[in-house]
């Protein structure tokens, strides 16, 4: 089971840094979002068929000689789409831009004719690649690649900003209930089946309400929905925690009602939020050059700190209790609220390459628009003070950058 276990792990991590690399590269800006978070919301599809699963071969009696039928077809029915998938696998073009990269330039152009609708626009993106892939050459410094990603400012804005959306995939709390919601619907007075059913419902919930992401992610916004989505999950979170004050005794529906219901609507915060953003937004964070290095640092670190939150929570639960467990998880979120604000640029209608302008945005600068932006926001729309302009990131903010960057090769000219 562990040798199993072991070896699923090098396959789900390749398949997680690459897939939403290659959706990010193969796909228009302005629908980019809403393809690479298929990534998320098919991820939340195959959670959902796994708990069906569990309550589907849950009562399969043991034939002579076997034990334990049902959680083996549990695990093995798994199998059955991943086979799928690698067959269709072999239907899917290469990435024009890994053509490029590579010098085969036919090659790149003939897999772009297949993902534009005629082959004017897979020239005009063939030349855009082209063109910025050559600017991109200018930022690098001879270092190893994986060293540029902290030494140029503008990988290093990208890898922070991205590094941020992974931790907080985690550390939002999302697979404790993923894991554990089961043995969280048991400890709140469910039956062994019914705990199971509420497990499903969990996981249609996180599958169903992914769905309006593929419209709110290009339009909405990256950044605004994390905005919006993590205050409500650390509110949640303290709604399905505290609920466990409620005596089981004296008053069992209720307590296993409110259980219930702050999780689902847990899931249905997060499935629009940080279920599709972080593999989206780290796939087009990085220029090409350090694409898949960015990828895979961000892609380990959230399935580390996976692994991490699966081995502590039994401990936690023990230590502090559910409302305790529950509470520190919806304190994580709030920090989220902070680290996104002002640390993570908008990257919606962007193509891959205008987002250099977009992270070549000082750090300070963007924090310092964010607060302002923050307080102009609250005044506009809580208090109602219509007169208040609400200032956008862009242009702004571009130039200081790029006035800062001409001061700077100033001074460099001055000095030699």
């Amino acid at each position: 089971m562990f040798v199993a276990r072991f070896a699923l792990g090098f396959g789900i991590g390749p398949k997680s840094a690459t897939v939403p690399i290659y959706a990010a590269e193969t796909t228009p800006p302005a629908i980019r979002g809403a393809l690479v978070m298929q990534w998320q919301m098919w991820t939340a599809f195959g959670i959902m068929l796994g708990y069906a699963s569990d309550i589907i071969f849950f009562k399969v009696p043991d034939p002579p000689g076997v034990v334990g039928l049902g959680w083996r077809l549990m695990m093995g029915s798994a199998m059955f789409p991943a086979v799928l998938v690698c067959f269709m696998v072999f239907l899917c073009p290469e990435s024009p831009r890994w053509y490029i990269s590579k010098d085969a330039h036919h090659k790149a152009y003939m897999s772009m004719c297949r993902l534009r609708f005629n082959k004017i626009q897979a020239a005009r993106d063939l030349f855009y690649m082209h063109t910025l892939l050559e600017a991109e050459s200018t930022m690098k410094l001879g270092q190893p690649k994986i060293v540029e990603l902290i030494t140029v400012p503008r990988n290093r804005r990208a890898m922070l900003a991205s590094e941020i959306v992974m931790f907080m995939q985690q550390f939002c709390g999302v697979n404790v209930i993923a894991y554990y919601s089961s043995e969280v619907f048991l400890e709140a007075g469910f039956s062994q089946i019914s705990a199971l059913a509420a497990s499903l419902g969990f996981g249609m919930i996180n599958w169903l309400f992914a769905i309006p992401a593929v419209y709110t992610i290009d339009t909405f916004g990256r950044r605004n929905l994390l905005l919006l989505t993590f205050p409500l999950m650390g509110i949640f979170l303290l709604l399905t925690g505290f609920s466990f004050w409620i005596p089981s005794d004296t008053a069992p529906r209720a307590r296993l009602g409110c259980v219930a219901l702050g999780i689902y609507l847990f899931g249905i915060v997060y499935s629009p939020g940080e279920g599709p953003v972080p593999f989206t937004y780290s796939a087009e964070a990085y220029p090409l050059y350090v694409r898949a290095y960015g990828m895979a640092l961000a892609t380990s670190t959230t399935w580390f700190f996976n692994w991490m939150l699966a081995i502590t929570w039994p401990s936690l639960v023990r230590a502090f209790s559910p409302q305790g467990a529950f509470s520190w998880y919806a304190g994580w979120n709030i920090i989220g609220f902070v680290l996104i604000l002002l640390f993570l640029p908008e990257t919606k209608g962007k193509t891959l390459e205008e987002l250099d302008q977009v992270f070549s945005v000082p750090t300070h600068l963007h924090a310092k628009w964010a607060l302002k932006h923050l307080a102009s926001v609250f005044r506009r729309y809580i208090l109602f003070q219509k007169y208040v302009k609400v200032e956008e990131f862009g242009k702004e903010q571009e130039n200081q950058a790029r006035g800062m960057s001409m001061s700077t090769v100033e001074r460099r000219l001055d000095i030699e």
